[in-house]
């Protein structure tokens, strides 16, 4: 048999993980910088927790579980030889992210919890995806939500992370803003009120299909022919990305007879407002796109994607605001804000900028092998080796007596700083003969100095 794995899915070599876990390393700092506090989910939900919440195209997507059971329990007519079982219909699926999971996590332990409740999550999810470049069937997600506050702090906080984040990855990115509540206004006025839904869908696709596209699609879905005018006044320009200083004159005009779409430009001017307050690095540019919608049901306020400025690769990290995600799940009027990092994604830019050739991406290994010589040498190094650990280093000690040769070679291969070398007068002297196996020089030590030397090497 040729040994394969599914589409869509990747193993990751040693080196490969060194450079992920930096990016892991990264988020995971500034989470627990800004206090949110880590949980975890299972990697499969029921199926109805999962369903609805996602738009049509998202269900589609999910990944569900059948289960096997032996059918012959039910019925013992069956013959004993019966080779299969028959599977009942699915009832559990994989996780298609982690904030609908986290929803129905906060309703179950709202009593262990205190509001409002920073989490945040780093596990892998998974979607019935065309795979492609940027595009997985199983990757991970890494997000921070806050729940249980209406405050617009809580975009400005997530905004300033964002930043944080990709200023310590050196990965320039923008940081495209917008909110359903000014979409929601838009088609109301354009007379598609009831079909927001598929109004943010088509309008979305701006930037991958174009304007005259886009304007066909809207027409399909609705459109009124009076209105044509208007959707083009609004929608044609939007890659000019003016400031939304000069965008929210237009829109205010256009939304003033629109509570709701206005309350949406009201929540925007804050965000924008606060923006010098964020000291954004450089790394970072806030802008507003409103043409901005993701495609995910359950958002209702702010909407947030982020891109990485110099690779075509899709989103590398998005969120917004849900108002009443728990609500489904029997706890109603619990506002919630977040984002998800895509490391998959990020990883893949980062690679493709060569951006981990200007990363310290080594992580805590071993920095000291130890050569066995031995039997005698063997049991002698292997309390040496415990010694160094017990001081911080990462020691390791050749399992087996091989040649010389063989055991350097490995040494060489693992890229590891050090090689000791004990034989029998360096045990009766207390000493070690260390190699730096970057220079190539050797030196004798006292044992007791061995951890320091790595140290400062």
């Amino acid at each position: 048999m040729k040994p394969s794995i599914p589409k869509g899915t990747r193993d990751f070599s040693p080196a490969e993980m060194q450079r992920r876990n930096k990016i892991f390393d990264a988020i995971r700092k500034v989470f627990l910088f800004h206090g949110f506090q880590q949980i975890e989910t299972p990697a499969m939900e029921n199926l109805e927790t999962l369903m609805g919440k996602y738009g049509e195209e998202g269900d589609k997507l999910i990944y569900k579980i059948r289960s096997n059971k032996d059918l012959r329990k039910k019925h013992p007519k069956l013959n004993d030889d019966y080779p299969y079982f028959i599977p009942e219909k699915s009832d559990k699926a994989l996780r298609y992210d982690l904030t609908v999971p986290f929803a129905r996590f906060v309703v179950m332990h709202q009593n262990e919890i205190a509001f409002p409740f920073r989490r945040f999550q780093i596990q892998p999810v998974w979607r019935a995806d065309n795979p492609q470049r940027g595009r997985y069937r199983e990757f991970y997600q890494c997000d921070a939500d806050i729940i249980g506050s209406d405050s617009l702090l809580n975009e400005v906080e997530l905004i300033q992370m964002i930043d944080e984040v990709f200023s310590e990855l050196k990965l320039e990115v923008t940081i495209n803003l917008n909110n359903r509540k000014v979409l929601y206004g838009i088609a109301e006025k354009l007379g598609m009120k009831e079909r927001l839904i598929d109004f943010s869908i088509v309008i979305d696709k701006l930037e991958k299909i174009g304007f005259d596209k886009v304007v066909e699609e809207v027409k399909k879905e609705g459109l009124p022919v009076e209105m044509e005018a208007a959707f083009r006044n609004l929608f044609q320009d939007w890659n000019r990305r003016d400031s939304f200083d000069e965008r929210k004159i237009q829109l205010r005009e256009f939304l003033k007879d629109s509570e709701i779409g206005l309350t949406g430009l009201e929540e925007l001017q804050f965000i924008f407002a606060a923006k010098e307050l964020l000291m954004l690095s450089y790394m970072s540019t806030l802008e507003f796109d409103a043409s901005l919608a993701r495609g995910l049901n359950y958002y209702t306020g702010a909407i947030i994607e982020v891109k990485a400025n110099s690779v075509q690769i899709g989103s590398v990290c998005g969120g917004g605001r849900y108002d009443d995600l728990t609500g489904i799940f029997g706890l109603p009027d619990v506002s919630g804000v977040g984002i998800s990092f895509g490391v998959d994604r990020i990883y893949d830019v980062m690679e493709e900028l060569k951006l981990f050739d200007a990363l310290q991406t080594e992580q805590l290994s071993t920095q000291i092998l130890f050569v066995n010589f031995g039997e005698k040498e063997e049991i002698h190094c292997l309390k040496l080796v415990t010694e160094l650990r017990n001081k911080g280093i990462a020691a390791e000690l050749y399992p087996d007596r091989d040649k010389i040769k063989k055991q350097m070679s490995y040494a060489d291969s693992r890229k590891i700083p050090f090689v000791a070398f004990i034989g029998e007068e360096e045990m009766k002297s207390g000493k070690v003969k260390l190699k730096d196996m970057k220079t190539g020089e050797e030196y004798m030590k006292n044992f007791e100095q061995v951890a320091e030397h790595i140290r400062k090497k």
